[in-house]
């Protein structure tokens, strides 16, 4: 049973056995074993034969499983949990780690019944554009149908369909693009890492104040690498038009002039734009 104890007028501290500290967290006895076998959870207190865990277990406890849920393995758990003895907030640590890892992305997934596909690409469905699709990671196949990450890529991928482009060529268009975004972000994370977090290289002497300056930066400077990679991207696409269609739109112009046409008069009028005498 629980044990209160403490002297009178005192603060009273309560104890649990094993079985009920692992009640009171809602974990099984074994996997509170487990925990102490990994170092995550402190010693208890010994009376003669009988182990008794106090308040401090059971927070501990309660941490393990919300950075559990948030993602966290038992090794990272136990390097967050050793910062903390040594003096650091563990706190802090959890923030700059969630700032780190934060998704960029948010886009909404999209559900497509057979149905909904088969009437959106018709027979470019085919197993080859499926399995494409599902290397490239934008879709789940399921019994009633897909599953796509982004319901703005999806919605673009009809569209070009519908303008004539084939399935095919858009799913070759965009692993080049996947390939060339992957290699962009990396630009962008070693210049991050090389330049602005270089404190990281000693995270096991962080102060918790160096810890919350690293989470502001970040914060601050990721919507500045989506400003410069959207500029660039805008910036090349005005290179790239004009190197491949710009000496094609000179030779095709809709501006030329018509053969025996005089060079200021516009097409089908006079000089100053009066009808033809008759």
């Amino acid at each position: 049973m629980e044990k209160i104890s403490g002297s009178p007028g005192s603060d009273v501290a309560q104890e649990y056995r094993v079985e009920e500290l692992a009640r009171a967290a809602g974990i099984t006895t074994r996997t509170l074993r487990f925990y102490r076998e990994r170092k995550l959870l402190g010693p208890p207190r010994k009376e003669g034969r009988i182990a008794w865990y106090g308040a401090e277990h059971l927070e501990r406890l309660r941490v393990i499983g919300e950075l559990l849920e948030r993602g966290h393995t038992l090794g990272g758990i136990a390097e967050l949990i050793g910062a903390g003895e040594s003096g650091q907030d563990v706190a802090e640590l959890i923030g700059l780690q969630a700032a780190i890892t934060a998704p960029w992305s948010d886009e909404t997934p999209v559900h497509l019944s057979w149905t909904e596909l088969a009437d959106a690409f018709g027979d470019q469905l085919t197993d080859a554009n499926t399995a494409e699709s599902v290397a490239q990671g934008y879709i789940t196949v399921e019994d009633d149908g897909i599953t796509h990450v982004s319901r703005r890529l999806m919605e673009a991928t009809t569209a070009l369909i519908a303008e004539g482009v084939p399935l095919a060529a858009v799913l070759a268009a965009s692993r080049k693009a996947q390939d060339y975004a992957d290699a962009v972000a990396g630009v962008f994370t070693t210049l991050i890492r090389d330049e602005l977090l270089g404190a990281l290289t000693h995270a096991e002497e962080l102060p918790p104040a160096e810890a919350t300056r690293l989470t502001d930066l970040i914060q601050r400077v990721r919507p500045l690498a989506r400003t410069v990679a959207d500029a660039q991207f805008a910036l090349a696409m005005d290179r790239r038009v004009m190197a491949e269609y710009g000496s094609f739109v000179d030779e095709h112009s809709l501006c030329q002039e018509r053969p025996g046409q005089p060079a200021d008069q516009p097409a089908g009028g006079t000089p100053g734009g009066g009808r033809p005498v008759a």
